[in-house]
């Protein structure tokens, strides 16, 4: 039994439904589509199939090697791609997440650009401030900003991000300066609301015995919202202390528009990463994706004025 030829014939008659059509697209008898069928479920042990004179219906076994089948036969054409005369040649659609703000500014444009040097791969691109159930919704990778919660994902470090309390001076003239993180009681806080994904609140470097510690904080105050791009608006206008990344603030704080505060006091930078859900099977499109993120992320001008 030709292996491959079997995967092949039994993927193109489970995706259509019908063992007619299969032959058809392959330019063979029914008969002889039929028969390598026979021969797989014989070599596995187990039915794929149950055929009728109306339907084709997958088995629960068919269903689960359905998916290895498809995951296979990606694999191999990826690596048919890879050594062929034209060089590397990515196919299939890639399905990216990334949070709200940091994906309009630094994910989003990049898609296009992205898909002019791969042509042959679609792109689906999400932006949400929640953390994205990747193998449950079907994505084949993320973009996180900050902390990672434990999980078998395989990540990535592709930047470093550091985050600072910001005000505007009229808030700050109106409400004084805090001169140390315990003094954010005092002051009108804007906090990403517990449906958000940042769990461990405020970070600050503050010394301690043999050195320095990382203190995380909850502040609390008048609002707070789900949204990272509001928060941002919000402090913009007047009404509080935020605790924002320097790639959403740093122009704001060049124009004087924003006033970082407790600026000594900040925490060690955390990460920017890319997160897939493993690293053995990942397809050409998923691995060029990610290359061409860490080459757009180490260069220094990609961050100038954005």
């Amino acid at each position: 039994m030709d292996k491959l030829k079997a995967f092949e014939s039994f993927v193109s008659v489970a995706t259509r439904g019908s063992l007619t059509a299969a032959a058809k697209a392959e330019g063979v008898a029914p008969a002889i589509m039929g028969r390598r069928l026979d021969a797989l479920e014989a070599h596995l042990g187990v039915k794929l199939l149950v055929r009728t004179t109306r339907r084709i219906s997958l088995t629960h076994e068919g269903s689960a090697f359905l998916e290895d089948c498809q995951r296979m036969l990606s694999d191999v054409a990826n690596a048919e791609a890879s050594v062929s005369a034209g060089g590397v040649k990515a196919t299939g659609q890639l399905r990216i997440t990334a949070p709200a703000g940091f994906g309009r500014r630094h994910v989003a444009p990049l898609v296009p650009r992205f898909r002019e040097l791969h042509p042959d791969v679609t792109i689906s691109l999400n932006l949400s401030d929640r953390v994205v159930d990747m193998a449950g919704e079907g994505y084949d990778c993320a973009v996180r900003v900050g902390d990672l919660p434990d999980s078998s994902l395989v990540s990535v470090r592709i930047a470093d991000n550091r985050r600072l309390c910001v005000a505007t001076p009229a808030y700050l003239q109106r409400h004084g300066t805090p001169r140390h993180p315990s003094e954010l009681v005092q002051f009108d806080c804007l906090t990403l609301s517990s449906e958000a994904s940042q769990v461990r609140g405020w970070a600050f470097r503050i010394p301690a015995e043999g050195g320095h510690e990382v203190l995380h904080l909850k502040p609390g105050g008048p609002l707070d919202c789900s949204d990272g791009q509001v928060l941002h608006d919000w402090c913009l206008s007047g009404y509080g202390i935020a605790w924002r990344s320097t790639w959403e603030v740093e122009s704001e704080i060049a124009a004087g528009r924003l006033v970082e505060v407790l600026g000594e006091f900040a925490a060690p930078p955390n990460g920017i990463y890319v997160v897939f859900p493993q690293r053995k099977h990942l397809p050409l499109r998923v691995r060029l994706w990610i290359d061409y993120l860490k080459q757009q992320y180490a260069r220094p001008a990609f961050w100038e004025g954005r």
